[in-house]
């Protein structure tokens, strides 16, 4: 038996080196190359993964095997004339965390400009038959905050829910995270908006929405606390579920996310920082930055496998 237990490890082991190490996905994935990110979203095309995240035109990242990463060409070149009409003290080309999702036969790319503590906002919608053919076509405005909103329009993230419709949570800080419905046809809100969370703590630190649907219910992530400020960022993803897209959304212990619910995912640890900025894809992948203590407090992509406990709850 032992002779036999020996040679059918030998033969394993010839086959992970021959086809890859399965664990080499597993859990934590293990990154290299250029993996500067902020706020990053994920989708996979064909074999290869793209990450586009916050920064001058919306920065991309492009992986072949999923592990090392590498700088593509910006979404945006020059910026569209409309940014300066609804944000006119943005950073030139200075683009706050974009979503990435295909729908419908063409790949949506929602983003926002802003200018930081303000609610001075919009969210705009670039779209392009593929990642891999780029030409993306600028399609204008979906919504905007001018300083008198009770919240804000920044991190956009398009939710497709169990019947195929598409909605747009987003939302950062004021009055919390919102949601709304969309037109298929021209992918811009069509309806009222919803309140799915909201903090009264801390400011009312709470951002960045990403949903998602798995096993009968709606996954409502988000981060809370401080970001962008290296090492010393306290940023933590949390989430909630509910039988419903718009709500309401409870955590492991029954509280509300519009009553400062909410159970922590991820706290960071000694090394990786203020983990956050969160994009769910296909209910199994959570991709997020955090800021490395061993590289100047640096922002960097962050991969894992999301699973999910046996009473249905999100966890590494």
């Amino acid at each position: 038996m032992k002779r036999k237990f020996g040679i059918l490890f030998i033969a394993l082991t010839i086959m992970a080196a021959a086809f890859g190490d399965a664990r080499s996905y597993a859990a934590h994935w293990g990154l290299s190359g250029d993996l500067g990110a902020h706020d990053p979203t994920i989708m996979k095309e064909g074999n290869s993964w793209y990450v586009f995240s916050t920064g001058e035109g919306i920065q991309g990242l492009r992986s072949d095997d999923g592990k090392n990463f590498y700088r593509i060409p910006q979404i945006f070149l020059t910026a569209p004339s409309w940014w300066k009409n609804y944000v006119p003290n943005q950073k030139p080309m200075d683009v706050w965390a974009p979503d990435v999702k295909s729908y419908n036969g063409k790949v949506w790319m929602y983003y926002s400009i802003s200018t930081f503590g303000s609610n001075v906002s919009a969210i705009g919608l670039a779209s392009a038959s593929s990642i891999g053919a780029g030409s993306w076509k600028d399609e204008g405005i979906v919504l905007s905050t001018n300083g008198t909103q009770n919240y804000n329009a920044i991190d956009p993230e398009l939710v497709i829910d169990a019947n195929g419709e598409p909605w747009l949570a987003f939302g950062s800080f004021w009055s919390g995270l919102k949601l709304t419905k969309l037109d298929k046809n021209t992918m811009k809100p069509t309806g009222s908006l919803t309140s799915i969370a909201r903090r009264t703590v801390n400011d009312g630190a709470i951002e960045a929405p990403s949903i998602t649907y798995h096993n009968g219910y709606y996954y409502l992530f988000a981060s809370i606390d401080k970001c962008c400020s290296g090492v010393n960022s306290t940023y933590k993803m949390v989430y909630g579920r509910s039988k419903s897209i718009t709500g309401p959304y409870v955590d492991k212990n029954g509280v509300s996310m519009m009553n400062n619910g909410g159970t922590i995912l991820d706290a960071g640890n000694a090394r990786w920082k203020g983990p956050g900025g969160q994009d769910i894809y296909n209910a199994n992948l959570i991709v997020r930055h955090a800021y490395d203590a061993e590289d100047e407090g640096r922002p960097k992509l962050m991969i894992s496998d999301l699973k999910w406990t046996s009473d249905g709850w999100p966890t590494y």
